[in-house]
C-alpha cells in the first residue's frame, strides 16, 4: 500500500477522540448496570476495565496527534498501527469476556442480553472505524468471537450453540463489509489521483510529444495543433493548417503532387467514418509518416509519426529474417515461402513443367571445422554459395537450410542427371581457403515432379531420402528419388520405433567373438556385440540397427546397458579371459561413461584389468577433448584402451602416441589378401612392427582361413587374432564353454610339449 494511502488510513483510526470517550464510558455504564442488577462482582471488574482502556486510548491518541507524523512516513506509521491493535485487541477482549462472564458465570438474562447486543453494535462500530487495517479487523472479531461462542457453546442445550454458530457467521461477515469499505475508498482515492496525474500528463504529452498531434472537431477543422504537427504540413506546404478543414488540405497537398493520393483517401475515409486506424504516408523527399487516427464520438485525433527509420530498419530486419547472415542466401524459411508461392502457381496455371529439388550436402564438413577452426569453416560456406551460384539457372531458388546443407529448386529443363553433374562440377576444383587448400565433395539428393498437386513437404522429404542413400553409397555422390526410397524410408522407421520398444523391454541381448593369443591359441579376451532378434523379421544385423539407435538418440543406452551385462557375463568365465565393449563419439558427451564402467566394475567385482574399451580413430576425433578425459581417466583406473579398425580412418599416428592406448586392433581389409599378395603381407607386417614399437598390443581382425595364420605366425610381430577361423559372435550362453575348450585344449598341448 502506498505510504500516503497508509497514513491516512491510520489518521482515521486515531480520529475521534470523543466519540471513542463516550463509548467507552457507555460499556462501562451498562456493565456496572448489569453488575448492579445480578449483584456480580466479575461484571464491576469489566465495568472498570472498560473505564480504564478507554483512558489509556485517550493517551494514547493524544500521544499520535502529538507526534504529527508525516503523509507520507510509513515506518512511523506502522508504529502507531501497533499500538492501535495492541489496545484494540484488549478493548474487544474485554466484551468478549463480558460476554462470557454474563452467560457462564452470572447466568442473568439481563445481562446476558445487555453484553451481547452492545457487543455485536460495537463490532459494527468496529468496521466502520478500522476498516483500513485488516490485521486490527481481524484480531477484534477474534477476540469478540472466541468468547462469546464459548458463552453460547458450553450452555447445556441445543439453542445456544446454534446461536453461537449464527453469530460467528455474522461476525465473520462484519470483516469482509470491512474489506469491502476498504476497497471502495482506496479505489475512490486512487481514482481521484490518477485522474489528476492522467490530466498534467496529457498537459505534458501535447507540449512535449515527439510525433505531431492533431485534433479536429466536429465539423472536421483542425482545433489543436502541436509544433510537431504544423512542421510535418509546413513540409508538404500548408503552413496554414489551424481551423482549416482537413480535408482541403490533404487534398490540395495530394493534387500538388506532395502526398500519395491512395493514401489520402484512405485516412480522410477513417476520418469522416469516425473509425481508427494507421496510413502510412511517403512524402515527395523520401521520408515515410504513420498516421494514427482515433475516433471518439464527435471528435478525431491524428497522431503524425516520422517512420523513415523503423522503414530502413524493417527492412534490414526483414532481409536478415529471411536470409542467411553468412552466406546471403535465403534461409529455410523463406526459402519455405518461395517455393510455395511457385507450387501455388504451378496448380494454378496447371503447369506440367518439370521442377526439380535438390539438397546439398558438404561430406566431412565437421572434421574441416574441427580441424581448421571456425573461420575456414564459414569461409567455405561462403565459397560453396558462390559457386552453386554461379551454376544455378537464372529463375532457380537457392538456400541455405543450415550447417552445411544447401538447397535449389528451379525448372529442369536439361533433366535431373544433368542438373545433379552440373552442381557436382562445382566441387571440382579445391577450394583456396584462408591460405588452406581444400579438396571438398558433395552428396546431393534430388527429386524432379511435373505434378502439380506436389508439396514443398513432399518434395524436401524425398529429396532427404535421395540424400540419404546417397550418402550410404559412401559420399561424394548423387542419388535421384525412385519410389523404392520411399518404401527403405518407412522400413526404417518402422524399425525404429520397434528398436526402442526392444531397448526399453530389454529385448536385445548379447554376443562374443573371442580374441586368441597367436602363440599359445588360448582365448585371452571376448568383444562385446549387441544383437537384436526381431519377432517377426528375425535377426536384424548390427549394421543395421546401430545406425538407427544413433539416429534416435539411443546408443548410449545401448552403450551402458552392454557395459553393465559384458561385465557381469566376463565376470562368470573361467581365467583371466577379458572383455571388450565398442563406444561411439556419441557415448563421450551423451553419458557418463567413466561412471558407467566403474558402476559395473563395482556390481560385478570384475577387475578393472579384465575389461577394455575399444574405440575408433573417427570417435576420437570427433570428440577430441572429452575423449582424451575419458580415456586418460579409465586407463589410471586399469582398464584396457583398444584402437579399433585402424587403418581405416585417418591413421594419424599422433593419436597414437597421444592417446593411453593399450592395443592396436588392425582392420580385417590388411588381412584378406596376405596369404596370396606379397605387398599386403609387407604392409600388415610394418604396421603391426609400428604398433609394437609403441608398446601396444597388436591384434589382427577378419582371420578366416589356415594360411592367414601361418603367414601371420611366420612373418609378422602380432600378438592376438580374432575371426571366423576360431570362432563367429556366439551367445552369451556358449561362449563360456568356447572358452573353457580351448583354453584347456591348448593347455594339455602345452604340457605335451613340455612333457
Amino acid at each position: 500500500m502506498p505510504s500516503l494511502d497508509y497514513v491516512s488510513i491510520i489518521r482515521s483510526v486515531y480520529g475521534d477522540r470523543g466519540a471513542m470517550l463516550a463509548g467507552s464510558v457507555a460499556s462501562a455504564f451498562a456493565a456496572g448496570l448489569t453488575a448492579w442488577k445480578a449483584q456480580s462482582v466479575s461484571l464491576y471488574v469489566v465495568a472498570g476495565l472498560f473505564l480504564v482502556l478507554g483512558l489509556v486510548r485517550d493517551i494514547n491518541m493524544r500521544a499520535f496527534w502529538k507526534a504529527a507524523i508525516s503523509a507520507d512516513d510509513g515506518e512511523a506509521a506502522q508504529y502507531w498501527e501497533n499500538r492501535a491493535v495492541v489496545l484494540g485487541a484488549m478493548l474487544a477482549l474485554v466484551y468478549g469476556l463480558w460476554c462470557l462472564v454474563a452467560m457462564l458465570i452470572v447466568r442473568d438474562p439481563y445481562a446476558e442480553l445487555v453484553s451481547a447486543s452492545l457487543t455485536i453494535a460495537v463490532m459494527v462500530g468496529i468496521c466502520a472505524r478500522n476498516f483500513g487495517l485488516d490485521r486490527l479487523v481481524t484480531i477484534q472479531m477474534l477476540m469478540v468471537i472466541v468468547p462469546l461462542s464459548l458463552g453460547l457453546l458450553l450452555r447445556a442445550d441445543i439453542f445456544h450453540p446454534v446461536l453461537a454458530v449464527l453469530l460467528i457467521i455474522m461476525l465473520l461477515s462484519f470483516r469482509k463489509l470491512a474489506a469491502d469499505i476498504r476497497a471502495i475508498l482506496l479505489s475512490a482515492v486512487h481514482g481521484r489521483v490518477e485522474a489528476s496525474r492522467l490530466a498534467a500528463e496529457l498537459d505534458m504529452a501535447i507540449t512535449t510529444l515527439d510525433h505531431g498531434l492533431c485534433l479536429l472537431d466536429d465539423k472536421g477543422a483542425v482545433s489543436v495543433a502541436n509544433e510537431q504537427a504544423l512542421n510535418f504540413f509546413a513540409l508538404i506546404g500548408a503552413p496554414n493548417l489551424l481551423r482549416a478543414p482537413l480535408s482541403a488540405v490533404l487534398r490540395d497537398r495530394s493534387a500538388a503532387g506532395k502526398l500519395p493520393a491512395i493514401g489520402v483517401e484512405r485516412l480522410l475515409d477513417l476520418v469522416e467514418r469516425r473509425a481508427s486506424g494507421k496510413v502510412q504516408l511517403s512524402v515527395a523527399d523520401g521520408r515515410h509518416y504513420e498516421v494514427t487516427v482515433s475516433s471518439g464520438r464527435d471528435r478525431c485525433v491524428l497522431l503524425i509519426e516520422n517512420i523513415s527509420e523503423r522503414v530502413a530498419a524493417d527492412e534490414r530486419i526483414t532481409f536478415m529474417a529471411r536470409h542467411d547472415t553468412l552466406t546471403g542466401l535465403p534461409n529455410r524459411a523463406y526459402f519455405g515461402e518461395l517455393v510455395a508461392d511457385d507450387l501455388e502457381i504451378r496448380r494454378r496455371k496447371r503447369s506440367d513443367a518439370l521442377r526439380s529439388l535438390t539438397i546439398i550436402d558438404i561430406d566431412d564438413f565437421k572434421h574441416v571445422n574441427d580441424t581448421y577452426g571456425h573461420i575456414v569453416g564459414d569461409a567455405l560456406l561462403v565459397e560453396v554459395a558462390q559457386r552453386l551460384r554461379s551454376v544455378v539457372g537464372a529463375d532457380a531458388v537457392l538456400a541455405r537450410l543450415g550447417g552445411d546443407e544447401f538447397v535449389i529448386y528451379g525448372r529442369s529443363e536439361a533433366g535431373p542427371e544433368r542438373d545433379s553433374q552440373t552442381i557436382m562440377q562445382a566441387f571440382g576444383k579445391p577450394f583456396h581457403l584462408e591460405g588452406v587448400t581444400l579438396n571438398v565433395n558433395a552428396s546431393l539428393g534430388l527429386v524432379s515432379s511435373t505434378q502439380g498437386e506436389d508439396t514443398l513437404d513432399d518434395l524436401m522429404t524425398k529429396a532427404d531420402l535421395a540424400l540419404y542413400s546417397a550418402k550410404a553409397e559412401g559420399k561424394a555422390t548423387s542419388q535421384i528419388f525412385h519410389a523404392q526410397m520411399d518404401v527403405d524410408y518407412h522400413y526404417r522407421q518402422r524399425l525404429k520405433v520397434d528398436l526402442r520398444h526392444a531397448i526399453s523391454a530389454g529385448k536385445l541381448s548379447l554376443a562374443f567373438q573371442p580374441l586368441l593369443d597367436i602363440g599359445t591359441r588360448k582365448v585371452v579376451s571376448c568383444e562385446a556385440l549387441a544383437r537384436w532378434e526381431h519377432p517377426e523379421l528375425g535377426q536384424v544385423p548390427p549394421s543395421t540397427f546401430i545406425p538407427l539407435a544413433e539416429e534416435i538418440g539411443l546408443i548410449s543406452e545401448i552403450t551402458a546397458w552392454v557395459i553393465g551385462e559384458a561385465a557381469l557375463q566376463c565376470s562368470q568365465w573361467p581365467g583371466q579371459v577379458g572383455v571388450a565393449v565398442n563406444v561411439s563419439a556419441r557415448d563421450f558427451r551423451a553419458i557418463d561413461l567413466q561412471g558407467v564402467v566403474d558402476e559395473a566394475l563395482l556390481r560385478t567385482g570384475l577387475p578393472p584389468e579384465r575389461f577394455e574399451i575399444e574405440v575408433t580413430e573417427t570417435a576420437v576425433i570427433e570428440e577430441r577433448d572429452i575423449a582424451s578425459n575419458v580415456l586418460a581417466g579409465l586407463a589410471r583406473r586399469g582398464v584396457g584402451i583398444a584402437l579399433d579398425d585402424f587403418g581405416t580412418g585417418y591413421s594419424s599416428l599422433s593419436y597414437l602416441s597421444a592417446l593411453p592406448f593399450s592395443k592396436l586392433k588392425i582392420d580385417r581389409s590388411f588381412v584378406s589378401e596376405i596369404a596370396e599378395q606379397p605387398r599386403a603381407l609387407s604392409l600388415l607386417t610394418n604396421v603391426a612392427r609400428l604398433g609394437r614399437d609403441l608398446d601396444l598390443v597388436v591384434v589382427a581382425e577378419g582371420v578366416e582361413t589356415e594360411a592367414q595364420l601361418n603367414a601371420m605366425v611366420a612373418h609378422t610381430p602380432i600378438q592376438q587374432v580374432q575371426g571366423y577361423l576360431f570362432s563367429r559372435p556366439l551367445p552369451q550362453r556358449d561362449i563360456a564353454e568356447l572358452i573353457s575348450r580351448l583354453n584347456a585344449g591348448s593347455a594339455r598341448q602345452t604340457n605335451r610339449r613340455i612333457g
